[in-house]
């Protein structure tokens, strides 16, 4: 062979080599990349070939498909009382991806996880047609109705969550959205999804994970675990070291109280009529390090998944003592989602054992077999049991003689322990306040509820924004729907 000749053969070997490596490139290691990549129109022509597997609450589907006859994407996502459950299910739409459960259990769903390997290989030699599984939650139906019912009009969130074993039994969030509205991939679709964009209400935004906001006086239950966990406060009956004025450290600022009889008030009665000047002094006696590992012990400053990811509620790390003096009130920057205060109302209600928060009970397959199972977990223990007793004493105490009345139970065996919140915010405080409301109930058998609400905005004059008006009430349906269920 001539040398022009073997340079071409070696140069042709090249390039065979080259592409050879190429595909093995695509094929090996992008193949994963590729096949799951946004725009591969496959993977959505894939996901609605076959009709989606449901999202299940107290035994019945809240999803469906429908057979559009479109060539492309043969089935479209539905769902029932689709603004109601939004905050749970997230939406799958053939235009827009999907999220939330949706989005995080779609290989289930669809059918396509290799949880599912033995389902389809069994269907390539009965002829059965693909199927999705389906994704059984812990929530429950009444509960969530009693929720988004009592939220109503108003802008806010629910959380409930079951203190013994972590299951989320409420997750609402209003003004709400129906994700049937951009199921699809026409120009309604499009329409649909782009109003909801540019909503100023944001009503895709899921405000009991997602939002966080500052919880004004409910804090002063995580301030009272530090106080009694690190040794300020031994008996809780005894009168405070509170001076009225107390004046805020590092200021000539005094703390405004808007209850009276808080010279010296004792922390029952502090949290009973929710005393300001007694948590801030006692959140400086505490110190801003050990507020700090309380607060974090209940799950501030970590996001959480349950499986859908929360937002981290936020307890400053680097605030000087008059800022942290204010953040044992529930104000200066500190922040938490409404998931978060159930949180910290569930250990309470407890006895002091956080359980990790979770929404799917069970992952099952086509032919109903239980491929995947949530265990309860404990997440921490951030207060003693003796001492979450006493803190139940005090919040039962606010329910039956302080500011939380309205969120008492007249059911036969059950305790109800509560705390109001109205949490200022904006410049000078200058917006209208949030209204809060945190409550257990509780039975000789334990707390089967823990509820959290925050009521971000209503027709209420500004005068009238209280925990206990707003919120307390929502609380009290939440709490009778889980009693009158069980």
């Amino acid at each position: 062979m001539n040398k022009p000749l073997r340079r071409i053969a070696v140069f042709c070997g090249l390039l065979v080599l080259a592409l050879l490596l190429r595909s093995n490139w695509l094929q090996y290691v992008q193949a994963e990349e590729l096949s799951t990549h946004a725009k591969n129109q496959r993977v959505t022509i894939a996901r609605y070939a076959a009709p989606r597997g449901n999202i299940i609450v107290d035994g019945k589907p809240i999803t469906g498909s429908v057979d559009s006859k479109d060539p492309l994407y043969r089935y479209k996502r539905t769902y029932v009382d689709g603004r109601m459950w939004a905050p749970v299910t997230g939406y799958a739409s053939q235009a827009f991806d999907a999220n939330q459960i949706e989005k995080l259990q779609d290989g289930i769903l669809t059918g396509n996880s290799d949880q599912l390997f033995f389902d389809r290989t069994l269907a390539m030699f009965t002829g059965e047609k693909r199927k999705g599984g389906d994704v059984v939650t812990t929530l429950n139906s009444a509960a969530q109705r009693a929720a988004f019912e009592g939220l109503g009009k108003k802008k806010g969130a629910v959380a409930a969550i079951d203190p013994q074993t972590g299951k989320i039994l409420a997750l609402a969030s209003t003004p709400s959205y129906d994700p049937s509205a951009f199921a699809g991939y026409s120009d309604k679709d499009a329409k649909a999804w782009q109003s909801l964009d540019k909503d100023k209400d944001k009503p895709m935004l899921n405000r009991a994970l997602r939002e966080t906001y500052p919880p004004g006086s409910t804090f002063k239950v995580v301030t009272a675990a530090a106080a009694l966990e690190h040794g300020k406060i031994q008996d809780i009956k005894a009168p405070t070291d509170t001076p009225e004025p107390y004046i805020l450290p590092l200021s000539t600022q005094p703390m405004v109280n808007h209850a009276s009889g808080c010279e010296h008030a004792s922390l029952i009665k502090a949290l009973e009529v929710s005393c300001n000047s007694v948590f801030a002094k006692l959140g400086d006696d505490v110190t801003r390090d050990k507020m700090l590992e309380t607060a974090e012990k209940f799950g501030f400053n970590k996001e959480q998944f349950v499986p859908v990811r929360a937002n981290a509620s936020v307890y400053d790390k680097n605030m000087d003592r008059g800022g942290n003096a204010l953040s044992s009130i529930g104000q200066f920057n500190t922040a938490a989602t409404p998931l978060q205060m159930a949180m910290v109302t569930a250990a309470i209600a407890n006895d002091g054992k956080l359980m990790q928060p979770y929404m799917i009970d069970q992952l099952r397959a086509p032919n109903l077999d239980v491929i995947e199972k949530t265990e309860p977990r404990e997440l921490s223990r951030p207060v003693s049991q003796e001492n979450a007793q006493l803190i139940q004493q005090m919040m039962e105490s606010v329910v039956e003689r302080g500011t939380g009345g309205s969120a008492k139970l007249d059911m036969d065996g059950v305790k109800v322990g509560g705390k109001t919140g109205t949490a200022q915010h904006g410049e000078n405080n200058a917006k209208r306040p949030y209204a809060w409301f945190i409550s257990y109930a509780k039975t000789d058998a334990g707390s089967p509820v823990a509820v959290a609400v925050v009521v971000e905005d209503s027709d209420a004059s500004r005068d009238d924004i209280t925990g206990g008006g707003l919120a307390a009430p929502i609380a009290k349906a939440v709490m009778k729907a889980v009693l009158e269920k069980k």
